[in-house]
């Protein structure tokens, strides 16, 4: 199975090396786990700062186009280079990278099609509460559209939603 993990980024030299130094190298099941960046029009040095740390596949978007099209533009280009699993991140580095493994197991064990991991925003100290509140009606209003139901399955260290 080919894992392809995808970063939207916007200016993020300062925290994208710890991204990318705690996404997992191997994971069970994972014959080989490739890194998609997508510069979303940066005037940094995020692409020279990924490119340092080994990235090699890249979507430039000459200005900055949003968050949606950044993630559009990562799987269509994940989808390009074989992947049989896409993972979402962030370059701002507010996901635990290092739970990637917990994510994808119910995909390559066979149970889910598709895992969304739980950010548990009600637990995030800067989060105000209108932030929590709109978090949450985001999640809803997506799993809505996508016509997923969800189930919650225990990780090690918070629940991870699987849906088969």
């Amino acid at each position: 199975m080919r894992l392809v993990v995808q970063i939207p980024c916007l200016n993020e030299e300062q925290t994208l090396p710890l991204v990318l130094e705690s996404i997992p190298k191997q994971i069970p099941g994972v014959d080989e786990i490739i890194v998609v960046v997508i510069d979303d029009g940066s005037t940094d040095r995020t692409v020279e700062v990924a490119r340092e740390h080994g990235v090699t596949h890249f979507v430039r978007h000459a200005r900055n186009r949003g968050l949606g099209r950044s993630f559009h533009d990562g799987v269509q280009r994940a989808l390009e280079l074989g992947a049989d699993i896409v993972v979402n991140t962030d370059g701002d580095n507010q996901y635990p990278q290092e739970r990637i493994p917990d994510l994808v197991r119910p995909i390559v064990e066979g149970t889910s099609d598709i895992v969304i991991a739980d950010r548990q925003v009600h637990l995030v100290e800067h989060f105000s509460p209108l932030k929590v509140k709109l978090q949450n009606l985001g999640s809803k209003i997506v799993n809505m559209a996508a016509g997923t139901t969800c189930r919650m399955r225990p990780a090690a260290s918070g629940p991870t939603r699987a849906t088969a």
